[in-house]
């Protein structure tokens, strides 16, 4: 080999380590200004609660929708259990997802919270909740709704509209989720403490547990029914579904004729009903928004930027007086 030939070899096996050297991350490279930018998408697995509801179906469908905006930047692999009491399910799904190594990072809507924290104990990858909040070091932000306020605000409306309804005695008595879920635990705090602070009276002793589901709620309704033959102010529900249910329970009681029927979750099944008179009111999340600003913050987290610890998506009191503006958004999420 000639001195200029092992020259230029040298030279070449010299810009090869130093290539290798400034590699660093596979999904980053750096630009001369110093931004960075997405070579290869990051792969984020996402865990509903369930995929079996309108409400979840549109969580996904602002987390499809982050991801249809920046096709090179993430790669979604979204999955739910067949609804909210499918505990192991849930939690089976995110153990095989944590010992995938192809995955960045994990979106969590927890069913159990505890159980959860432990799964993601000893992983080394991002963690961000939606939805519910994970009591864990593991989990780097929570996306959602502060659920304890929105069923405040939604109980204080209710009061007032039992108030213009012409109820004397306001009396407030809810159908419950699962009993011990935290998210059902903050609505019940938060609807307590809204229905007390208006004037209210909260019958701690008269609460409903339905598990989430409108079948059973139409139960719990019979119930009520059956022990308060004079009526009932206000009946609060821990999501839209069980609130239609018990409101389309009580339809033909006359007793019940000027009940305030509460839901929370602001579906659009729940909304047509506010709008038709069905349902009195419900308290909207912005469901879309936490699955857009879930995937938002991920995305910042493991592109190394700045991130709040708490991102509050906003809640609004649907009644009569916003529904439409409700439905035409429905239109454009879903579309």
């Amino acid at each position: 080999m000639t001195k200029k030939n092992w020259f230029a070899a040298l030279l070449a096996g010299s810009l090869a380590l130093t290539m290798t050297a400034c590699g660093g991350d596979t999904n980053t490279s750096t630009t001369e200004s110093g931004d960075s930018s997405a070579e290869t998408p990051y792969e984020i697995s996402m865990i509903l609660k369930t995929n079996a509801s309108e409400f979840w179906q549109i969580i996904q469908a602002g987390a499809e929708a982050y991801e249809e905006e920046h096709p090179d930047l993430v790669k979604l692999s979204i999955k739910g259990p067949p609804g909210e009491t499918y505990y192991e399910e849930q939690l089976n799904s995110l153990t095989t997802d944590l010992a995938n190594e192809s995955f960045d990072g994990y979106l969590i809507a927890p069913l159990q919270s505890e159980a959860v924290a432990t799964a993601i104990a000893n992983t080394d990858k991002p963690i961000v909740a939606f939805d519910t909040n994970i009591d864990s070091d593991k989990c780097l932000s929570f996306v959602g709704t502060g659920n304890k306020e929105a069923a405040k605000q939604g109980a204080i409306a209710a009061v007032e509209a039992a108030k213009a309804a012409g109820w004397e005695e306001i009396k407030c008595i809810e159908i419950a989720g699962v009993q011990g879920d935290a998210t059902n635990t903050a609505r019940m705090e938060g609807y307590r403490e809204g229905i007390t602070e208006a004037g209210g009276e909260f019958l701690d002793d008269e609460v409903q547990y339905a598990n989430a589901t409108a079948d059973q709620a139409v139960t719990c309704m019979e119930a009520i029914m059956n022990k308060f033959p004079d009526g009932v102010a206000i009946i609060c529900s821990n999501n839209d579904d069980m609130a239609l249910a018990a409101a389309r329970t009580a339809a033909e009681n006359p007793a019940y004729a000027n009940t305030i029927f509460l839901g929370f979750d602001g579906q659009k099944s729940a909304v047509e009903a506010v709008l038709n008179g069905e349902l009195t009111m419900t308290a909207a999340q912005n469901n879309y928004d936490i699955g857009y600003k879930a995937v938002e913050t991920m995305v910042k987290i493991l592109q190394g930027e700045e991130y709040d610890a708490v991102v509050d998506t906003g809640t609004e009191i649907i009644t009569k007086d916003n529904a439409q503006d409700r439905l035409d958004r429905f239109t454009e999420w879903m579309s």
